[in-house]
């Protein structure tokens, strides 16, 4: 027996590994977070099976289910939004399962910060612009912990991506201006690779109104960099004539 912790994606039921399908369509117990996973990633679940939504539950109910499919000698499919490794709820679930002795195998998935960057149709990382990602949030009733407060990160201005911060963007702003400058385009993408995805785009100067206006508030990926926009970078090296790499000579 053992449980599957897998990665449904951003919310496109596409969007799941073809190993994440196949274990939904196997095993004969599928726990999904409700809240966010699409009926459809679901829908795959053989006829015979438990599939419950795990939403309204609390850690202690979901362990109790799983600990009932080890008695049973039943693999669960324990399906997660996006990918389980970021922001994921994830680890106090792992750290549960291994005190009890149950086996556990997690199957990553496509996060909402690529499947945000795609909608854009943008790369994060551009030569000699940025090459750092920054996966963080804003402070909101989870605090953070000393060292990695916005206006910290801010100083490296990579790109970020920031989760769980949709309703906080007038203190990601003020936190953020000094390094990046009120100019700095930011990229708001509400419920991303969704059929009702939106996006609404703008500056760390006038995001927080705009948002507000298309009365969004929750289930978003803020993105915030000079990658967003830029259109004067340099090429990658990778494909240049005159370079050289295991696969190909640099034509003189």
């Amino acid at each position: 027996m053992k449980v599957y912790i897998i990665g449904a994606g951003p919310g496109d039921p596409g969007l799941i590994t073809v190993k994440g399908a196949e274990l939904v369509a196997r095993c004969p117990v599928v726990l999904y977070t409700g809240s966010l996973v699409p009926p459809e990633v679901v829908a795959r679940a053989r006829p015979d099976a438990q599939v419950l939504d795990s939403s309204g539950m609390t850690l202690d109910e979901i362990v109790a289910v799983m600990t009932a499919a080890r008695d049973a000698d039943q693999d669960v499919a324990r399906v997660h939004t996006g990918d389980p490794s970021i922001f994921g709820s994830t680890a106090e679930q792992m750290r549960r399962l291994t005190s009890l002795g149950i086996a556990y195998e997690i199957v990553p998935g496509v996060s909402s910060f690529t499947a945000a960057a795609a909608a854009l149709g943008r790369e994060l990382t551009l030569p000699e612009l940025c090459q750092t990602v920054i996966l963080t949030r804003a402070e909101g009733r989870t605090s953070m912990p000393e060292k990695e407060k916005l206006h910290d990160l801010a100083k490296h201005q990579a790109t970020l991506a920031l989760f769980l911060s949709i309703t906080l963007l007038d203190e990601v702003a003020r936190e953020l201006i000094p390094s990046y400058g009120a100019d700095c385009p930011v990229a708001v993408v509400h419920k991303a690779t969704w059929p009702d995805q939106q996006i609404v785009s703008g500056t760390l100067a006038d995001i927080a109104a705009k948002v507000k206006a298309a009365g969004i508030k929750a289930t978003s990926m803020v993105l915030v960099g000079r990658v967003l926009t830029a259109s004067e970078f340099a090429d990658s090296r990778l494909y240049a004539a005159d370079f050289s790499h295991g696969y190909r000579k640099a034509q003189r």
